[in-house]
């Protein structure tokens, strides 16, 4: 039925499971002195434990950068938690097996990092895309604003929650726009936790965020990967006007799953009136669902349908991976091969202007590569060559 007839890093400065700014105080003069003071290791083993709770399909990489780092087979165990291996219906097939990552841009990238002495989830995790997304014509990055804490608790996502997490740090939109425009990147994407305690679910704080980082370097794309905002479609308007190029909320599954998948406080109806309120405002949309859940094909041509009817541009479908025993189980392993007919029916027969489908496939994947080549910059070009 339509019903309309659908790696992460953080420059805060603060050190409870997110990155540690450790700069210079001429640099980043709104720091806090506490987080330039606090334990390097300790956020950064936080930080790869995060990575790993949401994606357990990084830990064999992660763990190989944790022991370059020196850090104890005993900590890394607390840290990473049980492997693949050893969790339920979590025997991959050959095809989710990570590839290292390499390539010039990366080489560059990584080095850039270093200078600013900044941490990434892509990197330090080892993220599995992360050559591709760091490679290429155009180089991508993805940062995680308000904090590491949900207001949620989706059954199949391993981040923390709690019902009043520590305050959004005023100077991270600053802070995160100063970092990003000294970085030779040309895409990035802005991504968060929920935040129902907050009045507006930290529309503003994103929309501050694309304005400061939109001055400070006009030509790069942003992607924002948002929350729902509790259905606020003014809080959705004002954040898709801040002058963003993408607007991203996924569905994350078919409607029938809805409530066995996520928060009762999400839902289908009310991402698709998030993604049609967006899309009024005349930017790009985009949505992606997880595959392995029990979906069947019907269900999943109905979520096309319906995001597409919406005015989506962009769809991505990526496979499940269970975080924890304690979390939804994979009900099935999709096959590269029929991600591959997904990706074809999304865009040969719904109308999706692109479809990123693949197992290790994630909602910030290769983002900048397909968008500034395959869309924003034709359609830029094509409305001057009108004028």
């Amino acid at each position: 039925m339509h019903l309309f007839k659908h790696q992460v890093f953080n420059v805060s400065g603060q050190t409870t499971g997110r990155c540690v700014q450790r700069v210079n105080p001429p640099q980043f003069s709104s720091c806090q002195a506490s987080s330039i003071d606090a334990p390097e290791t300790d956020a950064f083993k936080e930080l790869v434990r995060l990575a790993v709770q949401k994606d357990p399909s990084l830990a064999t990489l992660a763990e190989q950068h944790l022991a370059q780092a020196g850090i104890n087979p005993a900590a890394k165990s607390a840290m990473l938690g049980p492997s693949l291996a050893q969790l339920p219906t979590s025997k991959k097939p050959p095809w989710l097996r990570q590839r290292a990552p390499q390539g010039q841009k990366y080489e560059e990238i990584f080095g850039q990092m270093r200078e600013l002495k900044l941490a990434t989830v892509c990197e330090e995790a080892q993220c599995p895309n992360i050559g591709e997304c760091w490679n290429g014509g155009l180089a991508t990055a993805t940062i995680m604003l308000l904090g590491d804490t949900c207001t949620r608790g989706c059954r199949f996502c391993a981040v923390n929650t709690a019902r009043t997490p520590p305050p959004a740090d005023e100077d991270e939109p600053y802070n995160t726009a100063k970092a990003v425009a000294s970085w030779n990147v040309g895409y990035v994407v802005l991504t968060s936790v929920d935040r129902d305690d907050m009045p507006d679910g930290g529309s503003d704080h994103f929309a501050r965020t694309v304005k400061n980082l939109k001055e400070l370097k006009p030509g790069i794309l942003v992607e924002c990967l948002t929350p729902d905002f509790k259905g606020d479609l003014e809080a959705v308007r004002h954040l898709a006007r801040s002058g963003l190029d993408v607007y991203a909320h996924n569905v994350e599954t078919v409607d029938r799953l809805q409530r066995r998948v996520r928060d009762p406080r999400a839902g289908y109806m009310q991402t698709l009136e998030v993604l049609k309120a967006a899309k009024e405002c005349g930017v790009y949309t985009k949505s992606s669902i997880m595959l392995g859940l029990g979906e069947t094909d019907e269900e999943i041509i109905d979520t096309m349908l319906d995001l597409k009817s919406v005015g989506v541009d962009i769809f991505t479908l990526g496979q499940y991976l269970q975080p924890t025993p304690n979390h939804l189980d994979v009900v099935e392993y999709i096959t590269p091969e029929k991600f591959e007919h997904w990706r074809k029916y999304g865009e040969e027969v719904v109308g999706f202007r692109y479809v990123a489908s693949g197992p290790m496939v994630r909602s910030s994947y290769k983002a900048g590569e397909f968008f500034i080549h395959a869309m924003i910059k034709n359609d830029k070009g094509a409305v001057q060559s009108e004028h």
